[in-house]
């Protein structure tokens, strides 16, 4: 399975975009995917998940309430709803997913079987 990510690009502070991952060459069945992101000097961290029913969602504190993750399973597509954009989102971002359901290990990055690759997301203040 492959899978691109796209939508990343220059915004302002307080502005918006939304990312979008396909996943291609295979299906994302009973899995979590979600979108993780590293800044230069940082570890990487998972930013949002979401389950295969959609009723099960993690986001990182920083962004509750700013950012909607959002999966389309006939599809194998996710999307990320960016809002209220700050500085410090800026990152290089990665769609990733799994087949074992296993949300906690997934935000860790510990269970995740594919790596999409990363779409750059700068922020300016």
């Amino acid at each position: 399975v492959q899978l691109q990510a796209s939508g990343g690009g220059l915004v302002q502070a307080g502005g918006s975009l939304k990312l979008s991952c396909e996943a291609s060459g295979g299906t994302i069945s009973s899995g979590v995917m979600g979108w993780f992101r590293q800044a230069p000097g940082k570890e990487r961290e998972c930013v949002a998940a979401i389950n295969w029913s959609g009723d099960g969602q993690y986001y990182i504190d920083s962004v509750k309430g700013r950012f909607i993750i959002t999966r389309d399973k006939t599809k194998s597509t996710l999307a990320l709803q960016m809002n209220d954009l700050k500085p410090e989102d800026t990152a290089i971002y990665f769609c990733a997913a799994e087949r074992r359901g296993w949300m906690v290990a997934f935000t860790t990055g510990r269970s995740v079987d594919f790596w999409g690759w990363g779409t750059l997301v700068t922020v300016s203040s």
